[in-house]
């Protein structure tokens, strides 16, 4: 290294100093590697140009972010990014390829001089007590085509004064000479093993790998696992390291993968982890054949002799890709408790080995449903519900296709359907007959649905419920759809996800003595689940609650709760009648359908009941017209309402692994657009909808915008936990509209929804969407999500 005599700039001498210093610093240059860059050129660019502190980014291989490499260990290095945005004067610099010279970056004026939309984040000096001041930032190009590199910054000139124009001439070579030494990570390196390419693509460099192979040894790990954990290589990049070494495109693990039960039903866990492959899926290229090592792989030419017909095409991934697909393919039961524990040994695919190889389709005759309960379909079907329980799927659906066609189960988990297994044909008419038993129906009749339910507790380790619906569908075949219906305790009403002023306002509405509220929103959208919260938060020693449901699926003690029997002649309706002569304090339907019901409700809470209901609508001031439209008295119903909360189910980012970013101006104008849309009928939009809008947006920057005035929002990435999805659990939306005196006025002048809408808004509420973008800027979700459940 290069000793440097250097006088500090602004200094009788100085020139002659720094140009004798940057003669040697840019013939060091010429030969650098990126990490020496970051590391002692940089300091010596500092010292050399009097600066405090000194940053020299490069652009990502997106083109979206400034990467600054900072020094954590001897030969490691952490990669900081920097959004490349108008805002920051970094990234201003690097998008305008302007050379910029500041004074004071507290000063907003001269911000503004060289950018409106220039922001200097003061955060970080809060947090460290340290001032910045003087800043002089130089884009780094290469020569002769204009192309951005990187950038270079200088903070702090020693001095305490602008940096002099030597400095900036100075500074501007170096950005010159940069370019080379910048590129030398991009020279292809010596490939000699399947990791090299991370170094080549300037993921890790080549002391890191060293330093992760002398780790692996230590501590007896993989160094594929020491580089994952320990350096935060992803598995993309690492999947691609393997897939350049082996000329062999590159298979990420998918959660969703169906399992090729048919080509694993010869293969046993051991023998796969042994030899070191798993077949994948027959593609119109050929038998796919995941490997960690292909080269391994083909030279054995054991998947040959297994699949000896096939033409073998192979893909590569990480060992640790490798075992997931495996723990995915070979999943063992949860061997919970020792009732029933034997159903649970083994995987799906060995159930299914187990059943055998029969082609002939087993029939619904006595003798087949007989073989059915004693053989491994019983373990089957029980294996099937148990993994949706654990997976935490609310639904079951068996499609079995006509012929010789496999039948596809598939889970539905956060309201999206995902493949779980493919069964043989063979046993299409077994498995809807088994679960036909389970649920006492007609094994007979596959003309007509049914329904019906299954208490598994009597077949398998789970106390659980599901609700059981047969559909004959084309082909001659039955779909078969289970619900489960898990008992549990309701959740508080804090915890439902509303906003809070929509949990003021229902915690004040429902707290009145008498009336009538409604709940109301699509199948799965969670009406029920509002319901027990809030009954739960009315459920004390001194109230009596009665609740008619169908089915019963939320158990609170202290209510008392009846089940819908239709073939009894128990319907919602002659339930109702009969809760009004047991004393009730609180009365919850499960649902008001028709006209009767309805009459019913009104009548109980207008003498001195409580009465909570759900609606299939699709907002709230929809159902105040489907109610009406049933023949209700205006008046009556006027008198009765207390409010009605519309809801949806969205998808939840994950927390794991969300990834925040910077929005743009677009990105803000495009929700304001979509959130004032909902505003147009309202009179103060339509006198000054460009003053409404204005004062809308600084609502919001009050709100949701950090101290510069940037909204930060997040956007889906997909992690272990959430099963690569980017999405785990759901939220809710909201929208709450009251039963004030102007509401109930419209109510008996029998108003339109439009003017419903109009009222309801004036007065505070907030629609689904509105609700929703909210819940996007307080970064809960993102707003694909939000448009996928909002109609308007």
């Amino acid at each position: 290294m290069v000793e440097l005599s250097l006088t500090p700039v602004g200094l009788p001498g100085a020139s002659s100093e720094i140009s004798r210093g940057l003669h040697a610093l840019l013939a060091r240059i010429q030969t650098a590697t990126a990490d020496e860059v970051a590391g002692d050129i940089s300091r010596d660019v500092a010292a050399l140009c009097n600066a405090d502190r000194i940053t020299i980014y490069e652009v990502s291989e997106d083109k979206l972010s400034l990467v600054s490499k900072v020094k954590v260990g001897l030969n490691t290095f952490k990669d900081l990014r920097l959004p490349m945005t108008q805002q920051s004067i970094a990234g201003f610099c690097a998008l305008n390829h302007k050379t910029i010279n500041i004074n004071d970056v507290y000063d907003e004026q001269e911000l503004a001089r060289i950018g409106s939309q220039l922001r200097f984040l003061q955060d970080v000096d809060r947090r460290t007590g340290y001032r910045t001041k003087q800043m002089l930032v130089v884009p780094v190009l290469k020569p002769e085509s204009d192309v951005l590199v990187g950038v270079i910054q200088l903070i702090n000139n020693k001095a305490d004064q602008p940096f002099s124009a030597i400095v900036l001439e100075t500074v501007q070579e170096v950005a010159r000479a940069l370019p080379v030494a910048m590129q030398q990570r991009q020279t292809p390196t010596a490939i000699k093993g399947k990791f090299d390419y991370l170094v080549a693509d300037a993921v890790v460099s080549s002391a890191e790998l060293e330093l992760a192979a002398r780790t692996a040894r230590r501590k007896g790990n993989d160094v594929e696992d020491v580089l994952l954990d320990d350096f935060h290589v992803t598995a993309v990049q690492m999947g691609s390291s393997l897939s350049r070494f082996f000329s062999v495109p590159y298979e990420p693990f998918r959660f969703d993968r169906i399992k090729p039960a048919d080509l694993l039903k010869n293969l046993k866990r051991e023998y796969v982890v042994s030899s070191g492959w798993v077949p994948l899926e027959e593609t119109q290229e050929g038998l796919v054949v995941l490997t960690p090592d292909p080269e391994r792989t083909r030279a054995s030419r054991v998947a040959n002799a297994v699949f000896p017909k096939a033409k073998l095409v192979f893909r590569v991934c990480s060992q640790r890709e490798f075992r997931a697909t495996l723990d995915a393919f070979f999943s063992k039961g949860l061997g919970e408790s020792s009732q029933s524990s034997h159903d649970m040994e083994g995987s799906v695919d060995d159930l299914l080995t187990s059943l055998g190889g029969d082609d002939d389709e087993l029939g619904a005759n006595p003798e087949d449903i007989s073989a059915a309960a004693d053989n491994e379909l019983v373990k089957l079907v029980n294996k099937i519900i148990v993994d949706a329980y654990k997976m935490g799927a609310s639904d079951i659906h068996i499609e079995p296709a006509p012929g010789k066609a496999k039948t596809l189960i598939r889970f539905r988990k956060d309201g999206s359907l995902l493949p779980y297994i493919e069964v043989p044909a063979s046993y299409r008419n077994a498995l809807i007959t088994r679960i036909k038993i389970m649920c006492d129906l007609d094994i007979s009749e596959k003309r007509k649905p049914q329904d019906g339910k299954i208490k598994f507790k009597k077949f398998g380790p789970l106390d659980i419920e599901l609700r059981v619906a047969t559909l004959p569908s084309q082909g001659g075949v039955e779909d078969i759809v289970m619900r489960i219906l898990a008992s549990g305790e309701p959740l508080p009403v804090e915890k439902l996800g509303l906003s809070p002023y929509n949990l003021e306002m229902l915690k004040s509405v429902v707290s009145k003595p008498y009336g009538l509220f409604f709940v109301c929103g699509p199948t799965g959208s969670g009406k029920t689940t509002t319901l027990h919260s809030i009954l739960s938060s009315l459920n004390k020693p001194d109230t009596k609650i009665w609740t008619a449901e169908d089915p019963v699926e939320i158990t609170q003690k202290g209510l008392r709760q009846v089940q819908i029997n239709k073939k009894a002649g128990l319907d919602f309706a002659t339930i109702m009648r009969a809760f009004l002569r047991a004393d009730p304090d609180i009365i919850m339907v499960g649902e008001m359908r028709d006209k009767e019901t309805v009459s019913i409700g009104i009548e109980a809470s207008l003498t001195g009941h409580l009465v909570f209901a759900t609606l299939h609508t699709n907002s709230a001031p929809e159902s105040i017209t489907r109610l009406l439209d049933m023949g209700m008295d205006p008046f009556n119903f006027a008198d009765a309402l207390l409010g009605v909360l519309a809801q949806r189910l969205t998808k939840r980012l994950c927390k794991d692994c969300r990834k925040s970013y910077i929005a743009s101006e677009d990105e803000i104008d495009l929700l304001l657009t979509e959130y004032s849309d909902e505003l147009k009928h309202i009179e103060r939009w339509q006198n000054d909808p460009e003053a409404a809008r204005e004062a809308l947006r600084a609502e919001w920057a009050r709100t949701f915008a950090d101290a510069n005035g940037q909204f930060t929002l997040y956007q889906p990435v997909g992690c272990d936990s959430c099963a690569g999805t980017g999405y785990r659990g759901r939220l809710g939306l909201h929208e709450l509209l009251v039963g004030t005196d102007a509401m109930k006025k419209n109510i008996q002048e029998h108003a339109r929804v439009a003017e419903m809408i109009v009222t309801a808004l004036g007065e505070g509420m907030r629609t689904l969407k509105q609700d929703g973008i909210e819940k996007v800027l307080q970064g809960f979700t993102d707003m694909h999500q939000v448009r996928s459940v909002c109609i308007k």
